[in-house]
């Protein structure tokens, strides 16, 4: 059982890499992903080390007052006031590869933000005189966590749903798909409208929201392949042995359909993706102040004397929704069952 496992998986991965376009999509979203998560590390107003009078200081990790550099304030330091740059001139301080964070205003610029891309601002600045490179690597930060968790928990509920009603079938199935049809009929951006007037969203709420709604999507897949699979000889063979309803699912229905699952996970992260963008454009997503892909399209639409921002806009939701989608024909034509068959003649 275990070889044949492995034997799967390993024709799985090489059908995956034969896919060149999934392969290496797959490979730059490893790299947005590795990049965003760390974002504290890499885009920061705050310095990784400071090395001081013997002392070693790590900001990015703890808040310091200014009274530990030799202020007088017991406030947080401001790593960036003149103060700080006076104190810190003899001191080894290492400083992030973006010294900006997604909400530093910088206050040295040479004209008026938005300012255009320069060799200090790669992407230039937005019209809060925010650095747009930052704020984009933590925008995906929070796009691709935000999409993650909502494919997780859709799929727990869409699989759970779905594999109840197919298992089970006749009225179980018959008010379960009416509840369903008449749950999906509820207009998601209507009822977020109408909540945000009653609660400031957040991350949480806003996935907790969606959720109510994106789980739909798998419950059709996964009732199909139950529905099919329940009235199959190994599965009779199993209910006259004795096996419990719950064995019967998880260890021998459930399988097959996690197989037609996995190839929509893809598709639900970019669905929620552009959801939570969509919601963000509209102003009824994050917090005011928040990096997001649909705060900085908003930035473009906002600001048409700066084509840039519409243009990094456009191109960093394009590269993200993009790979995602190659990633999901990939894995698609990867459990493709004729594609195993043509690794196995070869």
């Amino acid at each position: 059982m275990t070889a044949k496992k492995g034997s799967y998986l390993s024709s799985f991965w090489k059908n995956f890499k034969s896919n060149k376009r999934a392969y290496y999509s797959f490979c730059i979203l490893l790299f947005l992903f590795f990049i965003s998560t760390f974002a504290p590390f890499i885009a920061n107003d705050k310095p990784l080390v400071i090395y001081k009078d013997s002392k070693i200081y790590f900001p990015i990790i703890k808040k310091y007052a200014e009274k530990d550099f030799g202020g007088f304030f017991k406030t947080e330091a401001r790593y960036h006031s003149d103060f700080m740059k006076k104190s810190l001139q003899k001191a080894f301080v290492v400083w992030p590869l973006i010294p900006y964070s997604y909400d530093s205003i910088i206050w040295d610029l040479s004209q008026p933000a938005p300012t255009k891309p320069t060799l200090k601002h790669i992407l230039g600045t937005d019209d809060q005189a925010r650095d747009v490179l930052a704020r984009l690597i933590y925008a995906y930060r929070i796009s691709l966590w935000f999409g993650i968790c909502l494919c997780f928990f859709s799929v727990i509920i869409g699989v759970s749903v779905g594999a109840f009603q197919g298992f089970y079938g006749g009225r179980v199935d018959l008010w379960g798909q009416r509840v369903v049809e008449i749950w999906s009929g509820i207009p998601l951006l209507f009822l977020m409208m109408i909540l945000s007037s009653f609660v400031d969203p957040n991350f949480w709420w806003i996935l907790g929201i969606v959720l109510l709604f994106s789980w739909m999507g798998i419950v059709g897949v996964v009732r199909a392949e139950f529905l099919r699979g329940r009235n199959m000889d190994y599965i009779k063979i199993a209910k006259t042995l004795g096996a419990s309803d719950i064995t019967i699912i998880f260890k021998h229905l459930l399988p097959n359909a996690m197989v037609a699952t996995l190839t929509y996970i893809p598709f639900i992260i970019t669905g929620s993706i552009a959801t939570l963008m969509s919601l963000d454009f509209l102003g009824f997503g994050m917090p005011v102040g928040s990096a997001s892909l649909g705060e900085l399209l908003q930035q473009g639409k906002n600001n048409l004397s700066t084509p840039h921002l519409s243009i990094i806009a456009f191109f960093a939701i394009a590269l993200l929704l993009s790979i995602l989608v190659f990633i999901g024909e990939g894995i698609r034509d990867a459990i493709n069952p004729k594609n195993h068959y043509r690794i196995k003649k070869k």
